[in-house]
């Protein structure tokens, strides 16, 4: 199964809809499209293994470059659109990206990221609002063939996660078994047998999310791959959601968390205005569920709610469905892919109701692009590998997650990395120590929450904040910017360096919790 045959077998199919605009392409414009986009890599002298990186919002050319990559055994590379253009430039050279496809709406990024990647090939959608030296995306694209390579092959998606450091680091996938780009792959068994997908092309899918992230890209993929229609919104509103569900006949979706607590805080006559009856399974991950909430969304939307864990790095992945979360509220499921290890600090596996770093072993795996070190850290002896969450499994062999390794915030259903903000806090010449968590928030999961030391507590106040925030937002993107500022004269700091950021993270839940806010 795969665009290619859906295009020979039903050319008139919507392949996408846009929500917003109504646009919409069908199996037999995207087959041309990508085809034309496969030459045009070809073109720029970008082959088999050579990546180039994508800046776009979401919008129907997006699956032109990852069918016409997918085809011609390229590696394409997402940026999130809520980079800064120096976050966004060190992608593109960490990638070594021959080239870069972006559009109008980035106008005020890109000359600040040609700047940093001098001699990058850029080709822009909408070139026409950048000016006249812009190379137009749609011209080069229309000049080339509509036929296949001679050369096709299966394509791959690197995407970058932060690393240890708060740089981000890629995730080069292992190469596919089967270079053939008509090959099946694993996450449509899982989607068919896992999530019950139907595979007759009745699917109509939801994607409220930006295409960047792993999940997006993934499962909009697989429903291409199973002949179905993609309803994508160019940007998620929760009325939105729902009225795209009864005008679209929507039968699948993908969630955050963030999303339930939204469409559960719309007025309850909005909340029943719509006909939700085609929907048929509604997937969710990305960020521990808080019970209450999704005991809520499934009264609601019947036993539909369905979730998963699974990371980036695609080692394994559990699933859950509502019947067995109601009799066990809180599991992220069984592993239905990849086995499910739960080892101690030495090593050793641990029984059930003991938490310990969560591994999945799998014959698959990935590394961390220019990372040795970090492809290293995630190993166990044994050749596991873990995301770097904590958990247990009980005795009926179900997922619990209880923390994270690291001190990765997730906010949104976004993966935030506190050192990046950290080290730009402490070369602010008033401030002499950071500290940067996630605190509980009932709308994003958690918040940014920068501690600061200022150098002189009588800097401490509304005027440091504004300062503050004035010398981050040049580096950092709106996400990471801290939601609050709590300025003290010291930090819980050992001797040797050590911080202890559980002592802060527990003071914040506390506080969560007093004024009735989950932690």
């Amino acid at each position: 199964m795969h665009p290619i045959a859906h295009a020979a077998t039903r050319p008139d199919h919507p392949a996408v809809i846009m929500t917003g605009s109504g646009k919409q392409i069908t199996y037999g414009e995207m087959e041309a499209e990508s085809n034309r986009f496969a030459h045009l890599l070809r073109a720029h002298g970008i082959g088999a293994g050579d990546a180039f990186a994508v800046l776009l919002e979401n919008r129907l050319d997006y699956f032109t470059l990852i069918w016409g990559s997918q085809r011609a055994g390229t590696m394409l590379v997402p940026i999130s659109s809520r980079l800064t253009a120096p976050e966004a430039a060190y992608i593109i050279r960490d990638a070594q990206a021959k080239l870069l496809i972006t559009s109008g709406y980035f106008a005020e990024m890109l000359d600040d990221i040609r700047k940093e990647c001098p001699g990058l090939t850029v080709l822009v959608m909408d070139a026409k609002e950048l000016g006249s030296d812009a190379k137009d995306f749609a011209a080069a694209l229309a000049a080339q063939p509509p036929d296949p390579i001679a050369d096709q092959s299966a394509g791959m998606v690197m995407l970058y996660s932060s690393g240890t450091t708060g740089r981000p680091k890629g995730i080069r996938p292992a190469p596919p078994e089967d270079p053939d780009p008509q090959a099946v792959v694993p996450l449509v068994g899982l989607a068919v047998m896992g999530a019950g997908m139907p595979t007759d092309g009745s699917m109509v899918y939801l994607s409220p999310a930006p295409l960047y992230h792993a999940a997006p890209i993934g499962w909009c993929s697989v429903v291409h791959r199973l002949g179905g229609t993609v309803v994508m919104m160019e940007k998620f509103d929760p009325e939105e959601a729902l009225q795209a569900i009864e005008r679209y006949k929507v039968t699948d979706s993908q969630w955050v968390p963030t999303h339930f607590v939204r469409f559960l805080k719309l007025d309850p006559a909005v909340r029943t205005r719509y006909d939700l009856s085609s929907h048929q399974r509604a997937l969710h991950a990305a960020a521990p569920c808080p019970v209450p909430i999704k005991r809520e969304m499934i009264e609601w939307w019947g036993p539909i709610v369905n979730e998963y864990y699974a990371g980036s790095e695609s080692i394994g992945m559990t699933m859950i469905r509502s019947a067995d979360w109601l009799t066990h509220p809180g599991s992220v499921g069984r592993a239905i892919y990849g086995t499910l290890h739960v080892c101690g600090p030495d090593g050793a596996e641990v029984g059930p109701g003991e938490d310990g770093l969560i591994y999945f072993e799998n014959a698959l795996l990935p590394t961390y692009h220019n990372d040795p070190a970090k492809t290293a850290e995630a190993m166990h002896p044994k050749g596991w590998m873990t995301l770097g969450d904590i958990g247990h499994l009980d005795a009926d062999g179900f997922l619990f997650l209880t923390d994270r390794k690291s001190h990765m915030i997730i906010s949104g259903g976004v993966n935030i990395y506190p050192q990046e903000i950290e080290n730009l806090l402490v070369t602010h010449p008033k401030v002499m120590d950071a500290a940067v968590i996630g605190a509980p928030c009932p709308d994003l999961g958690e918040k940014v929450v920068a501690v600061v030391q200022p150098k002189d507590m009588a800097h401490a106040g509304p005027g440091l904040e504004a300062e503050l925030r004035d010398f981050l937002s040049a580096s950092l993107s709106k996400i990471k910017m801290p939601k609050l500022f709590d300025f003290r004269p010291d930090l819980p700091r050992e001797a040797n360096g050590k911080l202890y950021k559980r002592e802060l993270r527990d003071e914040f839940a506390a506080k969560a919790r007093a004024e009735g806010v989950a932690a």
